[in-house]
């Protein structure tokens, strides 16, 4: 495997509903995790065989720099007011460019559970960093654009 196929942690995008919004810093936590239901079998106590049971998503969390935007806070607020929205979303690895698309996770019925303001201190000169946690119920990885052309031009050769 060639290095450069290898995808760097800090070239992503967040899109919602198909859009580009912000600028994150971080983007933290997602993954998938499949619960294991240990069984035996009648007869046999000596084998313990596993099946897989619920799967569950765990929340992500969004980091990005203070602005004057209100979409995710407005999203947020509905959550707050008990009129949640659920939202598809996607988090896409880019090339160094930042415009070619190579991996995606696409986020279904995500909807925000949680927000944690910016720690203010007069004496800091960083950033100031706000966090959003999403609930999602799938998440689903696909190749970037470019790939899925490849793998249909593969496919149709064959």
């Amino acid at each position: 495997m060639a290095e450069e196929s290898f995808l760097r942690g800090y070239n992503f995008l967040f899109e919602l509903e198909g859009e580009r919004i912000g600028y994150f810093t971080e983007i933290g936590g997602m993954g998938v995790e499949v619960e294991v239901i240990e069984a035996r079998e009648g007869g046999n106590e000596s084998q313990v065989y596993t099946l897989p049971g619920l799967v569950r998503y765990p929340r992500i969390t969004l980091s990005w720099g203070v602005t004057k935007s209100r979409e995710m806070w407005e999203w947020l607020d509905g959550a707050v007011t008990g009129s949640v929205t659920k939202k598809g979303g996607a988090i896409l690895y880019v090339d160094p460019s930042g415009q070619q698309e190579m991996v995606r996770y696409d986020l279904t019925n995500a909807w925000p559970c949680e927000w944690r303001g910016a720690t203010l201190d007069a004496l800091n000169s960083e950033l100031a960093i706000e966090r959003m946690t999403l609930v999602v119920e799938r998440v689903e990885r696909k190749a970037g654009a470019e790939a899925a052309t490849e793998e249909a031009g593969e496919g149709a050769a064959a």
